[in-house]
């Protein structure tokens, strides 16, 4: 087998789970409040938002993770091409 898409399975792998975590991180958030409401239920949001953030600030660091590795493979992929095609160019 050739080296050629194992390089890109892995890097499609690696934006696969980079976007799902994402996703994810978006699904996590979408119920979080931007504004504070004082009212009689404040201490009742005020846990739930606490909940939200602990999870969101849970799943954090895969996020970040998954996208420097995906921005790595990313990197990789395009210098790879970009040596080919200096090859393919200059082997005249």
């Amino acid at each position: 087998m050739t080296f050629f898409p194992i390089m890109l399975s892995v890097w499609i792998l690696t934006i696969v789970f980079m976007a799902i975590m994402l996703l994810y991180r978006s699904r996590l958030s979408r119920d979080e409040e931007d504004q504070l409401f004082l009212d009689d239920s404040f201490n009742e949001q005020k846990k739930a938002q606490a909940a939200i953030a602990a999870r969101v600030e849970k799943v954090q660091p895969l996020v970040k993770g998954s996208e420097l590795v995906a921005g790595a493979a990313t990197l990789f992929v395009v210098v790879y091409f970009a040596i080919d095609m200096y090859k393919n160019l200059f082997s005249i």
